[in-house]
């Protein structure tokens, strides 16, 4: 799907965060907000990935994971090396 860009006008000390943010969770501004935009059209049109993420042993699952990420605790892999 091809991209196109748009330009928002924050406050600037939100402007820090969502940085700060995304360098924390290793991804970039743009698919911070693209994720958050999909959360709001999956919530709107009941699409059936809502309906995985409520299933409460796959969340848990999920939230470990995301921990285990943050803690540090999981071991990278480069591409190549897993497949």
């Amino acid at each position: 799907m091809p991209k196109s860009k748009i330009n928002i006008t924050m406050d600037q000390d939100l402007v820090e965060y969502i940085k700060s943010y995304a360098e924390e969770q290793r991804t970039s501004v743009s698919e911070v907000f693209t994720q958050f935009i999909l959360n709001l059209k999956r919530a709107k049109t009941n699409d059936p990935t809502e309906i995985i993420l409520a299933d409460p042993d796959f969340r848990d699952s999920l939230m470990e994971t995301i921990s285990r990420i943050r803690s540090g605790k999981v071991k990278w892999h480069k591409y190549k090396e897993v497949f």
